[in-house]
């Protein structure tokens, strides 16, 4: 039976550098799971393309053209990698360095490392960041369920679920250093929308309902296009929006916490949902579309509402109801389900039962 050791090699998204929001939840995923397992005392060494920054941690930066985000894709489309590709160059270095490490963590959702997987020496561990997009991820990601029983992970049963598996895999939704988030029962008169600014996020939905009823509306996140928010900017020319930019996240809480509640108003299927749980910890409600990730997440009446997906008119209803909220309730869930140290437990069983097989 072998054990798991200290030394373990995470491998970043390949669709852009870790600290430009690029990367989407992955970022913060990566993050803490690295941050709780150092503190258990592993040894970690992440690779992730050139510019890569994840202060305090070490990041060997790897040259390359960017990947294509598989959100991009269509169900039908065939896998494409470019020349001098940063996904296959950060492999190419895994595979030579391998023997130093006891498990490779593999953060990217893409084809290439889930193939690679029968050829390195130690085992691979895929951590799938998003629902099923492709015919061609769901058939290698069957392949590698079934060659190596319980080597891929998911963030959500509901996620895990769009896959169709057979095959053990594993649930390990996510978790946060809850000291960083500052629980404020004092909110202003404002809404939040937090995420990457792009189509698969619904953003308009989050401002219509906010000029619905009147309440502004704070905007978080990298604008990933940007023809896509002068649209926004176009539709609703006197709206009142403030667009807060891509924060960090001490700045992120600070200025989210002040919020009655947080919009999530994905046009796809969620893999999770970081933002909804940072919102939590804040004590802030969510006004969640009943999709994907989150409606493992939102407990109904209680840390939010859950709303008919793509309904306007039902995130003004929800919005109504805020005041049935006790904000003290989101920050308990958060403390009780998405804690660094609960998160850890459920990761390091998952990368011990990998090696003991």
């Amino acid at each position: 039976m072998q054990i798991l050791t200290n030394k373990l090699l995470f491998i970043s998204t390949p669709v852009g550098a870790l600290g430009t929001g690029l990367g989407g939840g992955v970022e913060l995923t990566l993050f803490n799971i690295t941050k709780e397992m150092t503190r258990r005392g592993y040894e970690v060494e992440i690779i992730a393309p050139l510019g890569s920054v994840m202060q305090p941690f070490m990041v060997k930066e790897i040259p390359g053209e960017l990947q294509i985000p598989g959100q991009t894709q269509t169900r039908t489309s065939p896998i494409t990698i470019p020349k001098n590709s940063v996904l296959a160059n950060m492999w190419e270095y895994a595979r030579q360095v391998q023997a130093d490490y006891d498990l490779i963590v593999n953060f990217a959702y893409d084809w290439l490392p889930l193939y690679l997987t029968p050829f390195f020496q130690i085992p691979i561990a895929h951590l799938i960041s998003m629902g099923s997009l492709t015919d061609a991820m769901d058939w290698i990601i069957e392949q590698v369920a079934t060659k190596f029983p319980g080597t891929i992970g998911f963030h959500t049963q509901t996620q895990a679920a769009t896959f169709g598996l057979k095959e053990e895999y594993t649930c390990l939704l996510n978790g946060m250093d809850l000291s960083i988030y500052q629980f404020c029962n004092q909110p202003s008169q404002t809404l939040a929308w937090v995420g990457r600014i792009a189509p698969e996020k619904g953003l308009e939905d989050a401002v219509a309902a906010a000029k619905i009823t009147g309440i502004p509306l704070k905007i978080f996140g990298m604008k990933q296009d940007e023809s896509y928010w002068q649209k926004i900017l176009q539709y609703y020319p006197d709206m009142s929006i403030e667009y807060m930019g891509f924060l960090p996240t001490i700045e992120l809480q600070q200025e989210l916490g002040k919020c009655l509640a947080l919009l999530v108003t994905p046009r796809w299927v969620e893999a999770f949902g970081n933002v909804a749980i940072e919102a939590l910890a804040c004590g802030v409600p969510l006004i969640a579309y009943r999709r994907g990730g989150l409606t493992e997440i939102v407990r109904e009446g209680k840390t939010g509402f859950l709303v008919e997906p793509d309904s306007v008119q039902g995130l003004v209803d929800a919005i109504g109801r805020l005041n049935e909220i006790d904000r003290y309730a989101c920050r308990k869930q958060a403390e009780t389900e998405y804690s660094l140290e609960a998160m850890g437990d459920r990761v390091e069983q998952w990368l011990k039962g990998i090696l003991n097989k």
